[in-house]
């Protein structure tokens, strides 16, 4: 009898938007990315102007990332316990009132303080928004569906960085801010009058006790523990390299990163779109290199051009997530979606702000310049490191004995 094959489902970008509450998901978030964008910019200026620092600049962009660690290990397991849309909201209006209060004049503890706060509100939010979409789409179309957003960010981030260099030159930091606080704002209508009301996607309190459990579960030694690590640490340390953009070519920086986030949707729209199943288990290790090997070359100091062309050609590397977050579900129990993804999003956001500080502290002491290819270098480490757990998993060896029929149709 012949066997009887049946066509793969391969979702489009068209089929996605077709499906419901995937929209209003992807336009709250851009939402919310371009108001990040803005923000962040115009706060790493702000502190710039003020204490010609570029550790506390690069602290000012990515000091929320550190708070992540605190939400990790106490908030996160409400992030499959409460209902999506509500906390998608709360989290939404939370930022806009945050971005509105630090656009007024204050002491810089102050700042910092406000930042670190929206940084804890931050790592609920993310498990929330991720669990929601994997739990809109189908299994196999959630790659494209995060690819989607991977790309949306990046073109979001383009325009959000140009938009704020404009704004600061036409505004000044502090208008910036509070058109990035109108930005939150129209994220939380968004969500609010557009999402439907759906149910929490497990039962059970959130608590501290339940965060901590459920961290050990999905940090327990195996095929997980090494993806988490390779998704946090090589993606925080090249981060942190471009937390120094500001620093390195004041007067281009927003060109740096609007360079940084198209090499980084090059990369998404390649991995989604045209790396095959086969392809993509070989494909992490080669792309975390990239991701650091062009910031060695700045080591040399290249004029603002070169600069950004190289930070586009890294950021190609950070598709390597995608495949990452695809073999972290594979492994991950449905019902935990939310908090493994709220933990993969909250442990590289930590990673992110120590990339940050670890980066800034080095240029303190030399130069912006030494400082990012002194951190690429330790993310090629790193990566060089767990590359060995990356690999591709092999089929097992066939036994020795002849298999049964029943074998052969299983196995």
């Amino acid at each position: 009898m012949r066997p009887t094959y049946r066509p793969t489902y391969r979702p489009t970008y068209r089929s996605l938007f077709r499906t419901p509450e995937f929209t209003p998901l992807f336009l709250a978030s851009s939402a919310q990315v371009a108001a990040q964008t803005m923000s962040g910019l115009a706060l790493g200026t702000l502190v710039y102007e003020a204490t010609d620092s570029p550790l506390l600049s690069a602290l000012s962009m990515f000091g929320p990332s550190l708070a992540q660690v605190l939400g990790a290990t106490t908030l996160l397991s409400a992030a499959d316990r409460l209902p999506p849309r509500a906390t998608m909201t709360g989290t939404a209006l939370a930022f806009a009132a945050g971005t509105a209060l630090l656009a007024l004049p204050a002491p810089l503890w102050t700042v910092f303080a406000l930042v670190l706060t929206l940084g804890l509100v931050a790592s609920l939010g993310g498990g929330v928004r991720w669990g929601l979409l994997n739990e809109i789409l189908p299994k196999d179309a959630y790659i494209v569906g995060r690819s989607v957003f991977s790309m949306a960010n990046g073109i979001t981030q383009i325009t959000g960085y140009a938009t704020g260099g404009v704004l600061i030159a036409l505004l000044s930091p502090r208008g910036t801010l509070l058109t990035a606080a109108a930005l939150y704002a129209t994220a939380a209508a968004v969500a609010r009058c557009a999402l439907t009301p759906r149910p929490p996607r497990t039962t059970g309190r959130p608590s501290v006790r339940a965060t901590w459990h459920t961290n050990r579960s999905l940090l327990s030694p195996g095929p997980r523990r090494h993806l988490y690590l390779a998704l946090w640490i090589p993606n925080g340390l090249i981060v942190g390299c471009e937390s120094l953009y500001v620093s390195y070519a004041p007067e281009h920086a927003g060109l740096l990163f609007a360079c940084a986030a198209l090499g980084m949707l090059a990369g998404d729209v390649t991995v989604a779109r045209f790396a095959g199943p086969g392809l993509r288990p070989r494909l992490g290790v080669p792309l975390l290199l990239l991701l650091a090997a062009p910031y060695l070359l700045f080591a040399l100091q290249p004029r603002p051009a070169l600069a950004a062309a190289l930070a586009a050609l890294a950021s190609v590397g950070f598709g390597a997530s995608l495949l990452q977050q695809e073999r972290l579900m594979a492994v991950t129990p449905p019902e935990l979606a939310g908090h493994a993804l709220g933990l993969h999003s909250s442990g590289m956001l930590t990673m992110q702000g120590v990339g940050a500080a670890m980066a800034g502290s080095v240029a303190q002491l030399s130069s912006p310049a030494t400082a990012m290819a002194a951190t690429a270098t330790a993310s090629i480490a790193v990566t060089l490191t767990l590359a060995r757990g990356l690999r591709p998993v092999r089929p097992p060896s066939p036994a020795p004995a002849a298999p049964t029929p029943t074998e052969r149709r299983t196995g």
